[in-house]
Parts: C-alpha cells; sequence; structure tokens
C-alpha cells in the first residue's frame, strides 16, 4: 500500500455480521454500567442482550451460523458465548467491535459493543448452569427486516458492478473490475452510501475461512462525469469485508455528478471454499434537491506500504505512520486496515507539548469495521497536528487468521501479503469554524465537568503559532 501523505484522489487503495442487516429494538432494560444481577436468568437478563446486539445476524436464514432467538437456540452455546464476549477488543470477539474500552473517545453511533457489566452478566449466567428463568419475564421478540435489507434504508440508486466468480480453491485476485453507468441524470449530492456484496452463497453456513460467506475483501471505486479528467474523479470510501454504511457530515454531501460512471479499478477478490458468483451493489442516499454542501468531506487515508516487514514467527511486530494535518480538522470516522496477522492498531494526536491517544483497537481480519464518531465527540485536531499511527501485528500459529506463519510478508493486496492503514474521513474547518467548534465543546465542558480527549485546545490558552510544527 502506498503511504499516502495528502488528500489527493486515491490512485490505488488496497463489511459478527453486515452492520444493519436487521433494524431491532431494545425490549427491555440492560444492567447499568458496572453491576449485574446476583443470579442471571436467561429469560431476564440475557435475551435482551442478544436481542440487541446478536440477533441480528444470529437468526434463522441470516448470516450467522447459529440462530440465538429460543432459550432452546442459546443454551448449548452459553459457554461458547461466554469466551467470544469475554475477548472484548480482541480477535474472535462478538459482537465484533474492537475499540479498546480503557483508553481514547468512547462514543460512536451504531455502538452494538456490550458493557463491563453486560459481559459480567454472560459469563455469571453460564457459570450458574445457565438457567432459564420465568418465562413472563422474556421480552417481545423484536421487529426484523429482511437480512438484505440496507441499513440507510432502500436507497435512491442502486449500482451493479459488473459479476465476478471465483472458485472454491481459487488464489486471490486483485485488479480491475471494469465499470458501471449510473444512469443518472441530474447532479445529486449523496447524504449516504453502502456496499453489499450479492452471490449465491446459502446463509447460516459455517466457514472456516476469512470471509465466510463473501469473496469480496474490499474494492475501491471512484466515480466520473462524461467530462471530468483522471484528476477530477471522485474518490469514495473503501467497501470491505463486515464494513458498515457510510453517513457523511449532514454539512459535507459528496457529489455524484450527472452522467456519472463507476470504476472499480483495484479489487481484491479471495476463495471461501465454494464456487462464488457475486456482484458489488453500491447503494446511494441523496440529499433533497437544491441542497448545497458547506463542507468537504475528506478522506484522509495514510499509513506505511513500503517499510511493511512482517518477519515469520513472530509476535507483538510494531509499526508505525506519521502524517501531519494540513488545515484544522474534523474526524468523522475511524477505520483501521490490516491483513491477516494484524491485531491492534493506535491512532494518537501530537501537538505541540500535547499528545492525545484517540483510540486503539483490536482488529481480526474478517470483519473490518468503520467507527463513526458521535457528532460533538469527534476529534477537534488543529492544523499542525501530527497522527501517529501505530499497528501490531502477530505472524505465529497463535493467529487463526494466518495461513503459514512460517512465511515473511510485505506490502500488498492478498491476505497473505500486508497492509497498514486507516481510513479515516474528516472535514477541514477555516479559523473561523475551528474556533466556533471548540467554543461549543468547552461551554459542554463547563456544563459538565468533563474532558474531551480529542479536543486537544480546549481549555488552552491562545497557541503560539506553529505550535503543532511547521507545514
Amino acid at each position: 500500500m502506498t503511504t499516502m501523505s495528502n488528500v489527493r484522489w486515491v490512485r490505488s487503495v488496497v463489511r459478527g455480521c453486515i452492520a444493519g442487516a436487521a433494524v431491532w429494538v431494545v425490549a427491555a432494560p440492560l444492567p447499568a454500567a458496572g453491576q449485574a444481577p446476583a443470579q442471571p436468568t436467561f429469560t431476564k437478563d440475557i435475551a435482551p442482550i442478544l436481542q440487541r446486539s446478536c440477533q441480528k445476524c444470529h437468526r434463522p436464514n441470516a448470516l450467522a451460523p447459529m440462530s440465538l432467538i429460543s432459550y432452546e437456540d442459546v443454551r448449548p452455546w452459553a459457554r461458547s458465548i461466554k469466551y467470544r464476549t469475554g475477548l472484548r477488543s480482541r480477535m474472535g470477539v462478538m459482537p465484533p467491535w474492537y475499540i479498546e474500552k480503557n483508553i481514547g473517545i468512547q462514543r460512536f453511533k451504531d455502538d452494538w459493543s456490550l458493557s463491563d457489566a453486560e459481559v459480567a452478566t454472560i459469563a455469571a449466567w453460564a457459570d450458574n448452569g445457565a438457567p432459564r428463568g420465568n418465562p413472563a419475564d422474556m421480552p417481545t421478540p423484536p421487529p426484523f427486516v429482511d437480512v438484505d435489507a440496507w441499513e440507510i434504508g432502500q436507497p435512491d440508486l442502486i449500482v451493479s458492478s459488473p459479476s465476478f466468480e471465483v472458485k472454491a480453491l481459487a488464489a486471490d485476485w486483485w485488479g480491475s473490475l471494469g465499470e458501471a453507468d449510473t444512469g443518472l441524470t441530474e447532479d445529486r449530492y449523496v447524504a449516504a452510501i453502502e456496499y453489499r456484496e450479492r452471490n449465491d452463497l446459502p446463509r447460516g453456513v459455517k466457514s472456516d475461512t476469512v470471509g465466510g460467506l463473501f469473496v469480496v475483501h474490499h474494492a475501491v471505486f471512484i466515480s466520473f462525469a462524461p467530462d471530468d479528467s483522471p484528476n477530477d474523479a471522485t474518490q469514495w470510501p473503501v467497501h470491505e469485508v463486515g464494513r458498515n454504511a457510510d453517513v457523511f457530515d449532514e454539512e459535507a454531501g459528496q457529489l455524484l455528478k450527472a452522467g456519472s460512471t463507476l470504476m472499480f479499478p483495484s479489487v481484491h477478490l479471495h476463495a471461501n471454499g465454494t464456487d462464488t458468483t457475486g456482484r458489488l451493489e453500491v447503494g446511494f442516499k441523496f440529499h433533497p434537491k437544491g441542497y448545497e454542501p458547506t463542507r468537504k468531506m475528506q478522506l484522509l487515508f495514510f499509513g506505511n506500504g513500503p517499510d511493511i516487514d512482517i518477519r515469520a514467527m513472530e509476535d507483538n511486530q510494531r509499526m508505525d505512520a506519521y502524517f501531519t494535518l494540513p488545515e484544522n480538522t474534523k474526524v468523522s470516522v475511524y477505520e483501521p486496515h490490516m491483513h491477516a496477522p494484524g491485531v491492534r492498531m493506535c491512532l494518537e494526536a501530537i501537538w505541540g507539548t500535547t499528545v492525545e491517544t484517540l483510540n486503539c483497537s483490536g482488529y481480526d481480519h474478517n470483519w473490518v469495521r468503520a467507527y463513526k464518531y458521535e457528532d460533538d465527540a469527534a476529534p477537534l485536531l488543529p492544523k499542525g497536528t501530527i497522527l501517529h499511527l501505530t499497528g501490531y501485528f502477530n505472524n505465529t500459529q497463535t493467529n487463526p487468521n494466518v495461513v503459514d506463519p512460517r512465511n515473511w510478508s510485505g506490502s500488498g493486496h492478498r491476505s497473505v501479503d500486508n497492509m497498514f492503514i486507516n481510513l479515516l474521513q474528516a472535514i477541514y474547518l477555516d479559523d473561523d469554524e475551528f474556533e466556533a467548534e471548540v467554543a461549543k465543546r468547552e461551554q459542554k465542558m463547563r456544563l459538565t465537568g468533563g474532558t474531551d480527549i480529542g479536543c486537544l485546545l480546549c481549555g488552552a490558552a491562545d497557541p503560539p503559532a506553529n505550535a503543532g510544527g511547521s507545514q
């Protein structure tokens, strides 16, 4: 992967279950933070947790290999559920949410992870023999929509890629998947975008291969209008296996021009043990006609490619990458991307003598997560802030994602090659906009008495010129 040193059009970058595959409701209150019931039961304590964070995939004819709806469904898996939820931010955790909860920003949109109290409740329930409890305590089953429904709602426009076929034991393939016309007759601003892999694999079948029911590991796509030059092409967020949808900042809709063609210049396909035919669908949700953005969404993809050097049979291998922000920035999405040996990533912000770890997260090559900050928790970083990315790799037999840890690996597109990148999304702010955002955060801090990890200038005196470093 080539290191990205600015936010130009990206020429070469290399989705438990697909987020938003169902809609659900919490049918009963959950334990308060830091508390767990002394004698938890399935009907009163466990079922509400499963309904909120597990059943959207673990139900009949969905993506996961077992249903977790009824007590009869769940009881045989009690010990396994305790183990998997207890992994917290580590590879294999369920639900697949890898943000480390003891460091950095903790407020994200669509956070389906479990609290410490919920993890403790599940463990206590399993250790006490997994009792059913009083049937009268069972919450009302939540209403689900079809597993193939869109997280963003029915798109205003769906564009399908050319179809592809991957044989059961084929080697990894990467390259261009071709083009697709949008049929769009007028310019429209995009509020949200979502990718869905549609294939002919049966649902609910267990697979021991990376990707499971999917064969697209990642796909880069761009759009261009008839009169665009290559440098005018619009870069969109990258599709990755397990990835959730993208809802852009309300003020930063992305333009899709009339007559645009979608191009898929860099696609990585991998076998999953079954002959598979499929395609990618790209769903666009538009802003109302007449909408005009006041800010521009920025894709701040940065990391390290040329220096990747993953040695054989070695754990805790570290890599670092740096990027200096050219403008005042509000970061909206934190999205680590690595390959099979990757197990952890941290993002640090450095401005003058201020150093803040914004987030650390585990990583699992089976499930790529895009973490969307809540609007009033998104990092506010002044111009000149240095972003420091740290990645950790485990290339030993203890990492089940690695096919053969005896092999050295470097930069590349295949699962047996490696990447080290964070696909950040952000908006740039001028000085007045940035000061106004900081003032709002400081006002909130005064009212709540709290702190704001991501607001580097909150509570600070006027900074000296170029305190964050020269450009």
